[in-house]
């Protein structure tokens, strides 16, 4: 198989969805990317063999907003664009598919990522209430028109969250919230360490700011806003004593996720350049890293927030690696009692048993190897940046560090997990 790598990447500040980049586009978002990655590496688009974005909310404005938001940066005409959507492992869907398309001698220089809007997730209304507006429009004469009118009803006018149907499971009925209560109950995780797991992703993303920078372009929003070169999300000050004080959000009564432990609703981009082993070795800079191997995995709807245990077990299988080797370990942080599950799920000899067909179990993911740099509990989750967000993040803290090798993985709405071991020379 063909070796992929990443040669290089950027992405915006991630904000929390309202703030900053309400009234900013994904495709604005992802054309800052995309325009800036170009720029630093004075690449000419015309290189390009394809474009591959990761997007979930699909703007009606901008069908295949991948292929709208490269023509927007300046990548010309000739380079074919398309968009993937895997719901939060989106991003990784789009470096997976250039990957593939590397493997098979298609390409040797692809641009891939994801970008979300989650400010400008839409409401919609009701059926009924389109089947009204219709109604009125073919009426032609005042009698029908007068008849059109009669019909209508104030509950017609109700709105529809997107954004909430959109985090709801159509299977299993469950949002994605309720889900990491089912997980918090079969682990018995209980409130106070989801908490302090919250704390910890805030205190380490703010000491990471200046780290962050260096994957970093800075954007300037709407008017009104200043340039925004830090993500828009991390809380200084964050106490245990003003998390405990939130209650719970998705079960009144007897749950434990809160808003304070659950990743935020927000906006960002993500640009990567993937390549080719020929590409990488000429490459002026050096690389970021190469992909070493990438699993996607299904499992129940109601325990989605385990994928990236699945994932992990069948990505290092196929790197022919464990999880000890692994230097910087990255899990999307959905919901602090999902990271803390596939933390107590990884090391149990019964759960691999059982569940992944293992022997032993995929082992322990330990703190001080675990989203270092703050997870999206702090730094957001665009459902369909996360991805690529993940997989820059680590590469650069291993390049950090010196470090050799690296494993990102997140959970996926609808029951599903996602995985990449990458490494560097």
């Amino acid at each position: 198989m063909v070796s992929s790598w990443i040669l290089a990447g950027v992405r915006t500040p991630f904000a929390r969805a309202g703030s900053v980049f309400r009234s900013t586009p994904a495709y604005e978002l992802g054309r800052v990317a995309i325009a800036e990655l170009l720029a630093r590496h004075e690449l000419d688009p015309a290189r390009l063999d394809h474009v591959v974005f990761g997007n979930c909310a699909q703007p009606a404005e901008a069908a295949n907003i991948a292929r709208v938001t490269a023509l927007r940066a300046g990548v010309p005409e000739t380079v074919p664009g398309f968009t993937v959507h895997r719901n939060c492992a989106s991003g990784m869907e789009a470096v997976a598919d250039a990957a593939y398309r590397i493997a098979s001698g298609e390409a040797r220089l692809i641009l891939a990522g994801g970008m979300e809007s989650m400010s400008q997730i839409p409401l919609m209304y009701a059926p009924s209430y389109a089947g009204w507006l219709e109604g009125v429009m073919r009426a032609k004469t005042p009698a029908q028109k007068l008849g059109a009118f009669a019909r209508f009803r104030p509950a017609m006018l109700k709105p529809r969250i997107a954004l909430a149907e959109g985090l709801t499971d159509f299977t299993c009925g469950l949002n994605m919230g309720q889900t990491a209560e089912v997980l918090a109950r079969e682990f018995r995780i209980d409130r106070e360490r989801q908490d302090e797991l919250a704390l910890v992703s805030h205190q380490r993303a703010i000491a990471a700011r200046a780290r962050l920078r260096e994957e970093i372009v800075p954007v300037f929003p709407a008017p009104r806003h200043a340039m925004e070169h830090d993500d828009v999300g991390p809380r200084e000050g964050q106490t245990l004593e003003a998390l405990a004080k939130l209650k719970p959000y998705f079960d009144r009564m007897n749950g434990t996720v809160t808003v304070g432990n659950s990743c935020q609703v927000t906006d960002g981009a993500v640009a990567l350049l993937i390549g080719d082993e020929a590409t990488a070795r000429a490459w002026p800079t050096p690389p970021l890293g190469r992909i070493r191997s990438f699993a996607f995995a299904g499992l129940s709807p109601r325990r989605m927030g385990l994928g990236p245990v699945f994932a992990m077990s069948e990505a290092l299988a196929k790197a022919g690696l464990t999880l000890d080797e692994c230097e910087r370990v990255e899990i999307n942080e959905a919901f602090a009692v999902q990271v803390l599950a596939c933390m107590e799920a990884s090391k149990s000899d019964r759960f691999a048993r059982a569940e992944l067909g293992r022997d032993q179990a995929l082992g322990e993911i330990p703190m001080d190897r675990m989203n270092v740099n703050g997870g999206a509990i702090a730094l957001g989750h665009p459902v369909g940046a996360s991805g690529a967000r993940l997989l820059l993040t680590l590469l650069h803290e291993l390049r950090r560090h010196g470090l050799h090798r690296g494993i990102a993985s997140l959970c996926v709405g609808g029951g599903q997990g996602a995985a990449f071991v990458v490494e560097r020379e």
